[in-house]
Formats: C-alpha cells, structure tokens, sequence
C-alpha cells in the first residue's frame, strides 16, 4: 500500500485534496491512502521520520518558520526515495523546489484532473522502478521493506506484512529476479526479507518477525540461510540466533 502524506497551511485546502485523493484512488483503482495529513511542519517532520511515507504532497509557502522546500530538504536526508510533489501559487519557485529531486508541481488551485494526471504518472514511474516499490498484481503496490516474507500457496502468492497480507496468483519464478539481494528462500514455500527478521530458531527451524509471527526454514536451505547471516550485513534488526531450546 502506497501511505500518502499531505502539508498546507489552509485546512480548507488539505480536506478538499484528501477528498481528490481518496475519490481518485478508487477510480484508478490504487491501493493506496491517506495516511496522515496537517498544517504544521514539525508534526509532518516528526510522523515522516516515525512512519512510512511513500509519496508527500508539500505547500512550498508554510505559514511557519520553516519553508515547504526546507522541510523537503529535512525528509530528504533520512528518507532518499520518498516521491515529492509540491503545491504553490508561486510558480517562480520551481525551479529551487527541484533541488531536492521534486516528483511534480501542482499549481493552485489544484484541480482533480490536474491531480489525476500526477497520479497516473506517479504509477507509471513506480511500475518501472526496482528500487523501492513491487506490483504485485493490477492495482496493488508495496513498498518493498514492509514485506516480511512471501509464502507459496498452492496457485498464490501471499506478501505478507505486518498490517495485512495480499494474494496474487502467480509464481516465485516471476518475483525471484526483482527483488533486492536482502530477499532469500529460506524454504521452498518461503522466500524472507531478510531486513526484518527479528529472531532464528536453528534447533526448531523457524525465522521469527515482529508480533510473534514465524515462519519455516526448510532443510534444503537451511545452511545457505545461515552463510547469508554468517557473511552478509543481514543482522541490524536481528535480536539473535538462538541455537537452544
């Protein structure tokens, strides 16, 4: 799911574009929400540096101390692949807003059709971007870092991650060759983010994430699973590997 964020300092005009937003998610059928939205640009700093944010749409004029393209600048160190899109009357200011690698520019007042046209391109260019974004199917898009592990059932695949799973029919083979390296089999129905793996479990062949929720380590991939972690930098979130019961 794409998580939108949403910054101005006029009320009016942040309800009236979660509307737009929300109406165009269903007609383009995205898998996507508004997952937060305000007038301050401390509260925006603070939940972006808290949460995952895909795609933030910025007032360049804040009524505050700090500038729409210096908050842009603030969320750009620790977050290098959030999709930025500005809004401003002030056309002049384009060209400085794109110093901080600007997505688009909605001109106000922002029309839905305007609005329309930004979200088909932001969907064209992550289709055709490896780097932080996977399709799994026509309408649903994830950020490749919230999945936990993928899971081979039957005819489907489930991504499963920390909020929800969703299923696609499709196969391994389709997924295998996009996926990052931090992606490895660790069972012949699981492939695991390797990132976010909490705790191992050698003796009763488990990998464990957050919430208690496990999966299987299969024999087959057993020792290839535990080179990974022997040599690869795989361990920031990992608690321990424990070899007891």
């Amino acid at each position: 799911m794409l998580n939108f964020v949403l910054c101005d300092d006029n009320l009016n005009i942040l309800g009236k574009m979660k509307e737009m937003l929300e109406i165009l998610f269903v007609k383009l059928d995205i898998n996507a929400k508004v997952a937060y939205t305000s007038d301050k640009a401390n509260d925006i700093l603070e939940f972006t540096n808290k949460n995952q944010v895909d795609v933030l749409i910025l007032d360049i004029n804040l009524n505050s101390n700090i500038s729409g393209i210096e908050l842009a600048k603030k969320i750009r160190k620790s977050n290098k692949e959030i999709y930025i899109i500005f809004s401003t009357g002030h056309l002049e200011y384009s060209l400085i807003a794109y110093s901080v690698k600007t997505f688009d520019y909605l001109p106000k007042p922002i029309t839905i059709e305007r609005l329309e046209v930004t979200l088909k391109r932001l969907l064209e260019d992550i289709t055709f971007s490896n780097t932080k974004f996977i399709q799994i199917d026509n309408k649903t898009i994830l950020n490749k870092s919230e999945i936990n592990y993928i899971k081979k059932d039957g005819m489907k695949l489930v991504f499963c991650t920390d909020k929800k799973n969703y299923e696609t029919y499709s196969s391994f083979n389709k997924f295998q060759n996009i996926l990052p390296d931090n992606f490895i089999r660790c069972h012949k129905s699981y492939i695991v983010n390797t990132d976010n793996i909490t705790n191992i479990n050698t003796n009763k062949n488990t990998i464990c994430f957050k919430d208690n929720v496990f999966c299987d380590i299969g024999p087959k991939y057993k020792n290839n699973l535990m080179e990974v972690f022997k040599n690869g930098n795989y361990t920031n979130n990992l608690d321990s590997i424990n070899n007891r019961e």
